[in-house]
């Protein structure tokens, strides 16, 4: 049985079920900056740019989508989408065909599925699911504010006092070098 980290089944689940694609960039950009040595590291950040990409499309922002396609059909390696379960071939055209589209002004908006070629992996997927184990590739809701606009609706305080923090640190820093 093939292992998958934690954080992947949470994309997984938040990619097709909720449909909220920016929790998927949250769960996966998270273990990516944990696991700076990981060797699939530039699929997974492939995986969070197409997470983003179906934000911005959904949200009507084609110029986001199209950029954030095209950096994850760089970052996506074959192999590496392989060792994740998935089909590479049919996930990189499905990725190819929908950037055509868009650079092309077709901006109909559907939720795509990850091509999932293992089936311990669709059924981890499940377990973690548990109640909401029948909510596998429904459509957006595409009435939910919430949903939609969910960068700009969140709270936003820890990440700021975060940034603020880091800011003073580095002052701090900068100052004690000029000083010495």
């Amino acid at each position: 049985m093939q292992s998958y980290p934690d954080a992947y089944i949470e994309y997984l689940n938040y990619f097709h079920s909720a449909r909220d694609y920016f929790e998927c960039h949250e769960v996966m950009e998270e273990f990516w900056k944990e696991h700076p040595d990981d060797p699939l590291r530039d699929t997974y950040e492939g995986l969070i740019q197409l997470a983003v990409a179906q934000y911005h499309h959904r949200r009507g922002n084609v110029a986001g989508a199209v950029k954030m396609l095209t950096c994850a059909l760089h970052n996506m390696k074959p192999e590496h989408l392989e060792r994740l379960g998935l089909e590479p071939e049919t996930l990189l055209d499905l990725m190819r065909v929908r950037l055509s589209a868009l650079s092309a002004g077709k901006t109909d908006y559907s939720d795509p599925d990850l091509p999932l070629k293992d089936a311990e992996l669709l059924e981890l997927c499940r377990k973690a699911r548990g109640e909401e184990a029948d909510g596998w590739s429904k459509p957006s809701d595409m009435n939910d504010a919430y949903l939609l606009n969910k960068h700009t609706l969140r709270d936003r305080s820890a990440v700021r006092r975060e940034r603020e923090q880091q800011f003073s640190r580095k002052r701090e820093l900068r100052a004690k070098r000029d000083e010495g």
